[in-house]
């Protein structure tokens, strides 16, 4: 039976991907307001993004984008933090951003619309974002504790997981620059391959670390200066063939070594005027088994 969604991995071979075009909102947002280094140019960053979504495609990943009227929520081109697409459904979260509340409906609405069944809906107290959410195999989840996602997100994950088989591991995040910055637990970790991970290590939390290295998963490290222009996000587009920002020679070196392809995009209007890499800008809807 064809599936079409499902996606309790980050390194499967991506099948089917929403993303969102930068649009007006996105092009006007105040760097103070939204934390941004500076204000998006709009055509650069369409053009951009345009490039992003033609790797994918390129890559034989299916694009599916998400119009639904967004006014004045610039971050909603990081299509992956408002959900998590498992493999009985999308499961709806709630953003820990406050200027970003709302994009989780339009997302529920534009799933239901691809037929992608809502299986559980984040609600009350709760607050869980996608980019905390690293999938380290298709039955164990880890899950940031931060400014973005809280313990009550993580008690409602679990309920909305219990049917699935899937523990979860609670990863204590560090305070950083504080509640306004974005800081995920994919901030500091990319899984790219089986038991294989690029990493920041000076703010991964000991005890997660600790876990992965149990586990030998091998962990690719990225140096200072890469850590600020997203070398540490990275996309997995199937087991060691991955996408991420250009200008990450060391990481990229890395990566290559231990046998990954890399593909590159340039991201300086999506992604380093704001806060999101590759996986940030991509929300897996379906990765093969």
């Amino acid at each position: 039976m064809n599936r079409n969604f499902g996606s309790q991995s980050m390194i499967n071979p991506l099948r089917r991907v929403l993303v969102r075009r930068p649009d007006e909102a996105f092009g006007r947002a105040d760097p103070v307001r939204w934390h941004y280094t500076d204000r998006p140019n709009l055509v650069l960053a369409q053009q951009e993004h345009d490039a992003f979504v033609a790797s994918l495609s390129q890559a034989g990943v299916e694009v599916i984008y998400h119009y639904g009227a967004l006014p004045d929520h610039a971050d909603a081109i990081y299509v992956h933090d408002p959900a998590l697409v498992t493999d009985q459904g999308a499961i709806i979260l709630s953003m820990g951003k406050a200027l970003r509340r709302g994009e989780e409906a339009a997302m529920a609405y534009r799933f239901e619309s691809l037929d992608i069944p809502i299986l559980y809906t984040l609600h009350g107290q709760a607050l869980a974002e996608g980019g905390d959410l690293l999938w380290l195999n298709d039955h164990t989840l880890a899950v940031g504790q931060g400014f973005r996602t809280n313990a009550e997100g993580l008690r409602q994950l679990q309920e909305a997981l219990r049917g699935l088989n899937v523990e979860l591991i609670p990863v204590q995040l560090p305070y950083y620059y504080g509640p306004e910055a974005c800081l995920h637990l994919m901030s500091l970790i990319s899984v790219v391959d089986d038991r294989l991970a690029v990493v920041y290590l000076p703010l991964l939390p000991t005890p997660f670390w600790q876990y992965l290295k149990e586990r030998d998963f091998q962990l690719i490290e990225a140096p200072d200066e890469e850590f600020e222009t997203m070398g540490t996000n990275v996309l997995a587009l199937a087991p060691g063939q991955c996408l991420m920002l250009e200008d990450n020679p060391v990481t990229r070196q890395r990566l290559e070594a231990a046998g990954c392809e890399v593909l590159t995009y340039r991201g300086n209007e999506i992604s380093l005027k704001a806060e999101g890499g590759p996986t940030c800008l991509s929300r897996p809807i379906l990765r093969e088994e």
